[in-house]
C-alpha cells in the first residue's frame, strides 16, 4: 500500500475532544495531491495520526447543511 500524502490546506474548527486529547475536526485538505476537499475526521493532537473520516465537496458540505438546517428547524 503506497503512503497517504495529505496537506490541511485549511483548519475549519474543533466538532469535538475526546479525554485523550484527540478531536473531531472539519478542515480543507489535499489528499495526495489532489484537489481539496472538506473533510471530518478524529485527529491526534500533532496531526501524525488520524481515524475513519468522510470527505465531502464544497457542494457535498452545502447541502449538508442545508440537510440539517431542514431537520432542525423542525
Amino acid at each position: 500500500m503506497s503512503p497517504l500524502n495529505y496537506q490541511i490546506e485549511k483548519f475549519v474548527g474543533v466538532l469535538s475532544e475526546s479525554p485523550s486529547g484527540w478531536s473531531k475536526e472539519l478542515n480543507l485538505i489535499s489528499w495526495n495531491e489532489r484537489a481539496a476537499k472538506y473533510d471530518i475526521r478524529d485527529w491526534d493532537p500533532d496531526h501524525n495520526k488520524m481515524g475513519k473520516g468522510i470527505t465531502l465537496t464544497r457542494e457535498e458540505l452545502i447541502a449538508l447543511k442545508e440537510l440539517l438546517d431542514n431537520y432542525l428547524s423542525d
